[in-house]
């Protein structure tokens, strides 16, 4: 069976919301779909003064399970 697809900015505004839910994460992290083969998964990337606020490691950590879940019940339209 396969499973819905959605837009790299579809999921990646899904894990947004999921971690203002979840999480108090500094302003300023990016998030970007990388796609492989057959999955994707989230990347984050972010300035130094945003890698050096608190939470910013949990926040980062959070994501990737985010988008492991994510990963598990959506593709990513190319």
């Amino acid at each position: 069976m396969t499973k819905p697809s959605k837009t790299a900015a579809e999921l990646i505004a899904m894990a947004r919301a999921e971690l203002k839910v979840h999480a108090d994460c500094p302003d300023g992290i990016m998030i970007s779909v990388l796609e492989s083969a057959d999955s994707w998964e989230f990347r984050t990337a972010a300035d130094a003064a945003t890698v050096a606020k608190p939470g910013y490691p949990e926040c980062v950590a959070l994501i990737v399970q985010i988008g492991d879940h994510l990963a598990k019940q959506f593709d990513v339209k190319g």
